[in-house]
Protein backbone atom coordinates (compact mmCIF):
# COMPACT_ATOMS: atom_id res chain seq x y z
CA UNK A 1 0.00 0.00 0.00
CA UNK A 2 2.99 2.47 0.71
CA UNK A 3 3.94 1.69 -2.91
CA UNK A 4 0.67 3.16 -4.06
CA UNK A 5 0.66 6.06 -2.17
CA UNK A 6 3.98 7.34 -2.69
CA UNK A 7 3.17 6.87 -6.81
CA UNK A 8 -0.11 8.55 -6.28
CA UNK A 9 1.81 11.61 -4.72
CA UNK A 10 4.58 11.92 -7.79
CA UNK A 11 1.57 10.97 -9.87
CA UNK A 12 -0.55 14.47 -7.78
CA UNK A 13 2.95 16.17 -7.99
CA UNK A 14 3.30 16.01 -11.78
CA UNK A 15 -0.52 16.68 -12.66
CA UNK A 16 -0.28 19.80 -10.18
CA UNK A 17 2.48 21.62 -11.61
CA UNK A 18 1.83 20.86 -15.21
CA UNK A 19 -2.09 22.17 -14.39
CA UNK A 20 -0.51 25.39 -12.67
CA UNK A 21 2.23 25.98 -15.72
CA UNK A 22 -0.80 25.60 -18.28
CA UNK A 23 -2.93 28.36 -18.80
CA UNK A 24 -6.38 27.45 -16.30
CA UNK A 25 -8.79 29.22 -18.71
CA UNK A 26 -8.42 26.86 -21.48
CA UNK A 27 -11.13 24.11 -20.65
CA UNK A 28 -9.59 21.43 -23.60
CA UNK A 29 -6.07 22.27 -22.25
CA UNK A 30 -7.29 21.17 -18.92
CA UNK A 31 -9.58 18.20 -19.98
CA UNK A 32 -6.51 16.73 -21.57
CA UNK A 33 -3.74 17.37 -18.59
CA UNK A 34 -6.94 15.44 -16.81
CA UNK A 35 -6.38 12.91 -19.05
CA UNK A 36 -2.55 13.04 -18.95
CA UNK A 37 -2.69 12.92 -14.81
CA UNK A 38 -4.66 9.47 -15.18
CA UNK A 39 -2.06 7.89 -17.43
CA UNK A 40 0.82 9.13 -15.71
CA UNK A 41 -0.83 7.71 -12.49
CA UNK A 42 -1.64 4.41 -14.13
CA UNK A 43 1.80 4.14 -15.14
CA UNK A 44 3.60 5.53 -12.24
CA UNK A 45 1.71 2.71 -10.30
CA UNK A 46 2.91 0.10 -12.66
CA UNK A 47 6.28 1.06 -12.01
CA UNK A 48 6.11 1.07 -8.33
CA UNK A 49 4.32 -2.28 -8.86
CA UNK A 50 7.71 -3.33 -10.31
CA UNK A 51 10.13 -2.17 -7.94
CA UNK A 52 7.84 -3.60 -5.11
CA UNK A 53 8.58 -7.05 -7.02
CA UNK A 54 12.03 -6.66 -6.66
CA UNK A 55 12.23 -5.53 -3.25
CA UNK A 56 10.35 -8.44 -2.75
CA UNK A 57 12.73 -10.46 -4.74
CA UNK A 58 15.31 -9.80 -3.02
CA UNK A 59 13.43 -10.41 0.47
CA UNK A 60 13.06 -13.74 -0.83
CA UNK A 61 16.35 -14.58 -1.81
CA UNK A 62 16.95 -13.50 1.81
CA UNK A 63 14.30 -15.41 3.39
CA UNK A 64 15.64 -18.37 1.48
CA UNK A 65 19.07 -17.93 2.73
CA UNK A 66 18.38 -17.93 6.55
CA UNK A 67 15.73 -20.76 6.75
CA UNK A 68 17.27 -24.12 7.49
CA UNK A 69 15.54 -25.86 4.24
CA UNK A 70 16.81 -23.00 1.54
CA UNK A 71 13.60 -22.51 0.79
CA UNK A 72 11.94 -19.42 1.79
CA UNK A 73 8.58 -19.42 3.76
CA UNK A 74 6.24 -17.37 1.26
CA UNK A 75 5.79 -18.15 -2.02
CA UNK A 76 5.63 -15.80 -4.66
CA UNK A 77 1.77 -16.06 -5.19
CA UNK A 78 1.33 -15.28 -2.06
CA UNK A 79 3.51 -12.32 -1.90
CA UNK A 80 1.52 -11.18 -5.64
CA UNK A 81 -1.51 -11.92 -4.00
CA UNK A 82 -0.78 -9.79 -1.27
CA UNK A 83 0.69 -7.11 -2.98
CA UNK A 84 -1.98 -6.30 -5.64
CA UNK A 85 -4.99 -6.90 -2.98
CA UNK A 86 -2.90 -4.06 -0.72
CA UNK A 87 -2.75 -2.22 -3.94
CA UNK A 88 -6.21 -2.45 -4.51
CA UNK A 89 -7.35 -2.01 -1.01
CA UNK A 90 -5.45 1.53 -0.24
CA UNK A 91 -7.12 2.50 -4.31
CA UNK A 92 -10.45 1.59 -3.04
CA UNK A 93 -9.88 3.25 0.27
CA UNK A 94 -9.33 6.66 -1.43
CA UNK A 95 -11.91 5.90 -4.20
CA UNK A 96 -14.51 5.46 -1.08
CA UNK A 97 -13.29 8.63 0.95
CA UNK A 98 -13.99 10.92 -2.37
CA UNK A 99 -17.24 9.21 -2.58
CA UNK A 100 -18.08 10.44 1.25
CA UNK A 101 -16.55 13.75 0.94
CA UNK A 102 -19.19 13.97 -1.96
CA UNK A 103 -21.96 13.10 0.55
CA UNK A 104 -21.12 15.77 3.51
CA UNK A 105 -21.66 18.82 0.78
CA UNK A 106 -24.84 21.26 1.26
CA UNK A 107 -26.90 18.38 -0.90
CA UNK A 108 -27.31 14.65 -0.87
CA UNK A 109 -26.45 13.11 -4.55
CA UNK A 110 -29.96 12.11 -5.42
CA UNK A 111 -32.20 14.58 -3.94
CA UNK A 112 -32.84 17.11 -6.99
CA UNK A 113 -32.50 15.06 -10.27
CA UNK A 114 -28.86 12.83 -9.27
CA UNK A 115 -29.25 9.05 -9.93
CA UNK A 116 -30.40 7.47 -6.34
CA UNK A 117 -27.86 4.88 -7.04
CA UNK A 118 -24.47 6.83 -7.17
CA UNK A 119 -23.33 5.92 -3.94
CA UNK A 120 -24.08 2.28 -4.60
CA UNK A 121 -22.98 2.70 -8.10
CA UNK A 122 -19.71 3.93 -6.45
CA UNK A 123 -19.21 0.75 -4.07
CA UNK A 124 -19.75 -1.44 -6.64
CA UNK A 125 -17.05 0.36 -8.97
CA UNK A 126 -14.42 0.71 -5.95
CA UNK A 127 -15.28 -3.26 -5.69
CA UNK A 128 -14.24 -3.89 -8.89
CA UNK A 129 -11.12 -1.77 -9.03
CA UNK A 130 -10.07 -3.83 -6.13
CA UNK A 131 -10.55 -7.03 -7.37
CA UNK A 132 -8.45 -5.85 -10.54
CA UNK A 133 -5.55 -4.41 -8.65
CA UNK A 134 -5.28 -8.04 -7.05
CA UNK A 135 -5.86 -9.64 -10.47
CA UNK A 136 -2.98 -7.07 -12.10
CA UNK A 137 -0.97 -7.77 -9.18
CA UNK A 138 -1.30 -11.97 -9.84
CA UNK A 139 -0.27 -11.37 -13.66
CA UNK A 140 1.95 -9.21 -13.53
CA UNK A 141 4.45 -11.07 -10.89
CA UNK A 142 3.42 -14.18 -12.55
CA UNK A 143 5.01 -12.07 -15.98
CA UNK A 144 7.78 -10.68 -14.31
CA UNK A 145 9.07 -14.14 -12.86
CA UNK A 146 8.40 -15.90 -16.21
CA UNK A 147 10.04 -13.05 -18.40
CA UNK A 148 6.58 -12.94 -20.49
CA UNK A 149 7.08 -9.07 -21.36
CA UNK A 150 3.19 -9.43 -23.61
CA UNK A 151 2.12 -10.15 -19.80
CA UNK A 152 3.38 -6.92 -18.85
CA UNK A 153 1.95 -4.93 -21.48
CA UNK A 154 -1.11 -6.34 -21.12
CA UNK A 155 -1.41 -5.74 -17.26
CA UNK A 156 -0.52 -1.83 -18.32
CA UNK A 157 -2.76 -1.59 -20.86
CA UNK A 158 -6.05 -3.45 -19.14
CA UNK A 159 -5.13 -0.54 -16.31
CA UNK A 160 -4.92 2.12 -18.34
CA UNK A 161 -7.98 1.38 -20.35
CA UNK A 162 -9.96 0.69 -16.88
CA UNK A 163 -8.60 3.98 -15.42
CA UNK A 164 -9.57 5.74 -18.58
CA UNK A 165 -13.06 3.96 -18.75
Amino acid sequence: AFFWLVSLLLASLIWFISVHLSDREDAKLQHGLLIFGAAVSVLLQEAFRFAYFKLLKKADEGLATISEDGRSPISLRQMAYVSGLSFGIISGVFSVINVLSDSMGPGIVGIHGDSPYYFITSAFLTMALVLLHTFWGVVFFDACEKRRYWCLGLVVASHLLASGL
